[in-house]
């Protein structure tokens, strides 16, 4: 005999004012979310198939910008810094923090105050930083490089006088910067890792590589994931660190493809090339991410 559940109006008015309370708190969010991504990024992907410089009325011009990309050096060197940045930044960085996380998971004397320390850098001005950086990185007087000749280097680098150090510079910068705010994401995962299972580790024999290997590895492969993910579409992003610190030169050595946006749209004034090079980016985001999705899935599968 089966009962039915008789629902009755006042029932049904306090489900409805709850969903409307849960849309009022989701609101401002999602009206933040139209306002100042969704709209821009519709109006991008118009723009990209159109020509304008604002002072003259748009003109459709269909596929032309993205065919002139292909022509374009400028673009091919831009992209080929952006990948060269982010193979390098995304492990680095990710190996760095893990390092970090695990050293300062172990109760340590003044373990608060070097975990503050290592988080610092990446709530300091970013136009700080990379001033100061420049300042020790500097190819005559930094003292980065006067410690490399006291060491025996007679010849150091010239960082971001060079065009071959220029982008090595912002890398190490980057990850100095970045570090501490992923460390503390890491942090967090180990911090979930019941304890138990180190035990029977240690009870059954396992040395400290083992348990990394097998216990640690495996059990930080959510957190791994959303690192990556988030490191290499930072990556992908980044900006502000080459402008202070280099301004995309010498040469076009450190320019990178939201460098190379924002000169076609602010100082060339080709609004819709520039819109154009923003889709491409989307794009080679869009299918990393996927792939890493993909990779996420067999990693989990195969612990």
């Amino acid at each position: 005999m089966t009962i039915k559940t008789i629902k009755t109006p006042k029932i049904k008015s306090l489900k409805w004012r709850n969903a409307l309370t849960a849309y009022t708190f989701i609101l401002p969010n999602f009206l933040g979310f139209m306002i100042f991504t969704l709209v821009p990024v519709i109006v991008s992907i118009i723009l990209s198939f159109m020509e304008w410089d604002t002072a003259s009325p748009m003109k459709f011009v269909g596929l032309k910008n993205f065919a002139h990309l292909l022509k374009d050096e400028t673009f091919r060197i831009s992209l080929g810094n952006t990948l060269y940045y982010t193979v390098a930044t995304v492990p680095l960085t990710l190996v760095c923090a893990l390092a970090l996380a695990i050293l300062l998971n172990k109760g340590i004397k003044g373990l608060k105050i070097f975990r503050a320390m290592f988080f610092l850098p990446y709530i300091t001005s970013i136009v700080a930083v990379a001033v100061v950086w420049n300042m020790l990185l500097h190819p005559t007087m930094g003292p980065v490089n006067e410690f490399l000749k006291l060491i025996g280097i007679i010849n150091p680098p010239g960082w971001t006088s060079s065009t071959e150090w220029s982008l090595p510079a912002v890398i190490i910068v980057s990850v100095w910067r970045s570090m501490g705010y992923y460390m503390v994401i890491y942090l967090a995962g180990l911090q979930g890792i019941p304890g138990e299972l180190y035990e029977a580790a240690t009870v059954d024999g396992a040395n400290a590589w083992q348990k990394f290997k097998n216990i640690t590895v495996p059990m930080l492969t959510p957190t791994t994931f959303f690192v990556s993910i988030m490191l290499v579409i930072n990556s992908f992003k980044v900006f502000d660190l080459i402008l202070v610190m280099t301004q995309g030169g010498p040469g076009r050595s450190t320019n990178v493809l939201v460098y190379d946006i924002y000169n076609e749209a602010f100082l060339n004034f080709k609004f819709g090339y520039s819109s154009a090079i923003a889709m491409v980016l989307f794009a080679i985001v869009l299918i990393i991410t996927l792939i890493q999705f993909k990779v996420e899935e067999k990693w989990v599968n195969y612990f």
